[in-house]
């Protein structure tokens, strides 16, 4: 069964669309990788699809391949059963796979949002809280994933709680300033309510053709980035705000959400890792290697020398960047597989 983590915050700009993008590309090395693009904004399927984009939903063939077209029988009541649907992988990551978003997907969230609070008193509604998860599911199936990454829109709307809930992990992305700080004090509070929503609600979706996902979400750490560096670490005014974003993760944060069961046991996190804030990583700005790789339509560590477009001093310092990046991670998904193999 494949490890679903989803990468969330409520907090806009953050870098959670990147991240998933990176991430999905370094495990794909090794391992049959899904990445489903649940923001209507559909910046994650941008990404992967390059300039293919704007064919991919007016082409026939794909225009039904997404995350809101796999879920409409569910939601429209059709009485046939969700499929799954067919993924683009790009030439350089074969086994990276793409859950097309839909600009329109928020046209669900009022029927999820009156299935999920309505105690399942209309009868009809009773597929539709575990249709995404039931979509996600079948699509592993037919392509062998081994991890999916779920991409969320910046909000706590109903599709939100319901594919983070359909989740076995999760990430905190983060970006060094109050806002964030803000974000997490939110979170700490959403976050276990709809757990335990989900824990009350179990039993009411149990003879539904799409079951919730039982379990409870785990927590696998915080991501800090987009921030700049200079003489080797963080410039001075994100560096307050990274040491404060840390101790409230292991802290207030940590603590909330302990007590719904949203954490792996404690002697799974290493000390060194509690130490650090339960961070995962601190990634500083891509700065002149991002435009470089949306050319490309890779991931920044992807670059190649050619792909660089650059000569002399400016190569060399662009690929000890791409090189530092690439070696960041690397390690970041080594400690991810490390903690989904608790999970």
């Amino acid at each position: 069964m494949a490890k679903r983590i989803v990468i969330f915050n409520h907090k806009g700009g953050v870098s959670k669309t990147t991240s998933i993008y990176n991430i999905g590309w370094m495990l794909s090395k090794n391992n049959n990788v899904l990445v489903v693009d649940a923001d209507p904004q559909c910046n994650l399927s941008s990404l992967m699809l390059g300039d293919k984009f704007d064919q991919y939903y007016l082409d026939d063939k794909t225009k039904e391949d997404n995350i809101k077209d796999g879920v409409q029988v569910a939601f429209t009541g059709k009485p046939s059963p969700i499929q799954a649907v067919n993924c683009f992988s790009p030439i350089r990551s074969p086994s990276l796979y793409l859950l097309a978003g839909h600009a329109n997907l928020s046209e669900y969230d009022a029927a999820l949002t009156f299935a999920q609070t309505g105690n399942n008193a209309i009868a009809t509604l009773q597929n539709l809280p575990g249709a995404f998860s039931e979509l996600i599911k079948l699509t592993e199936e037919k392509y062998n994933i081994d991890y999916t990454l779920i991409d969320l829109n910046p909000g706590l709307s109903a599709i939100n709680q319901n594919l983070f809930l359909s989740s076995h992990s999760f990430i905190i992305p983060t970006n060094p300033d109050p806002f964030s700080i803000m974000a997490i004090d939110t979170l700490k509070s959403v976050l276990p309510k709809w757990v335990l929503w989900k824990k009350n609600s179990l039993s009411l979706f149990a003879d539904s053709a799409y079951p919730l996902l039982e379990g409870e979400p785990k927590f696998l750490g915080t991501l800090i980035q987009r921030f700049n560096i200079r003489n080797g670490r963080a410039a001075k005014p994100y560096r307050d705000n990274i040491e404060q974003i840390k101790e409230t993760i292991k802290g207030e944060f940590f603590e909330a959400i302990t007590q719904v069961k949203m954490t792996l046991n404690t002697e799974q996190y290493t000390q060194e890792f509690i130490d650090s804030g339960y961070c995962l990583d601190e990634i500083p700005d891509f700065q002149g290697l991002l435009p470089k790789s949306y050319q490309a339509g890779v991931p920044v560590f992807e670059l190649t020398d050619h792909e660089l477009h650059e000569v002399g001093t400016v190569l060399d310092g662009m690929k000890i960047r791409r090189d530092t990046f690439k070696v960041k991670f690397q390690s970041l998904t080594d400690k991810l597989v490390e903690l989904l193999s608790y999970v």
